[in-house]
């Protein structure tokens, strides 16, 4: 690790690790809207818009203390990207679960599933990961393990598509699932793309 003369505030990695224990909740309330029956989605979908909101509020208290601070953790412009990539993750679990109740298919594959446990599990990755930005030790194994969940979605979204164009669904059910699926698959991309930054401030502060 780099060698510091000046002291740093790391209220700005606390932010961080604020968000991504959010990610957690808004993983978690997903599952719920996705697994609830169609009359209790709305409610759920309530508390999943609390949850996005929430974040909102975290992400831009991260960015008015980065834009209040004399001395950074690290490269400023590294920082605004990974709160940004955190507030991503958010916002787009929470458009799947907005597009579930608006498009509301009769059935969903049975590949949403794995991408629900793959989203979670991400979640989970990333909040213990963020904490250890405080010593930039065993991040390493967070963004390997993040492109490996990334993958596991992914071909259950390949398998999903097939299924979905094999002849099995009528069209505007077609169109429906494939709305929350790709919503799902964009989710799981966020992710990916925050365990990117977190790499790039690594690799910077080695």
């Amino acid at each position: 690790m780099r060698f510091r003369l000046t002291p740093r505030d790391t209220t700005i990695i606390d932010l961080l690790v604020q968000a991504g224990n959010a990610l957690v909740e808004g993983a978690e309330l997903l599952q719920a809207v996705i697994n609830a029956g169609p009359d209790d989605r709305p409610d759920l979908l309530v508390r999943m818009r609390d949850a996005e909101h929430a974040c909102d509020d975290i992400v831009h208290a991260t960015k008015r203390k980065l834009n209040s601070t004399f001395v950074t953790p690290f490269d400023r412009e590294d920082i605004f990207s990974l709160a940004s990539a955190l507030d991503d993750c958010m916002d787009n679990m929470e458009a799947a679960a907005d597009m579930l109740v608006l498009a509301n298919p009769a059935r969903l594959p049975d590949g949403v599933e794995t991408q629900l446990a793959v989203l979670q599990e991400q979640a989970r990755v990333t909040a213990r990961a963020l904490p250890r930005l405080h010593t930039m030790e065993g991040l390493e194994e967070y963004w390997v393990e993040i492109n490996r969940l990334e993958n596991v979605g992914d071909d259950a979204w390949r398998d999903m598509l097939a299924e979905l164009y094999s002849g099995a669904y009528e069209p505007l059910e077609l169109l429906k699932v494939r709305e929350v699926i790709d919503a799902l698959e964009d989710a799981a991309d966020a992710f990916e793309l925050v365990s990117h930054h977190v790499e790039t401030i690594a690799v910077k502060e080695s």
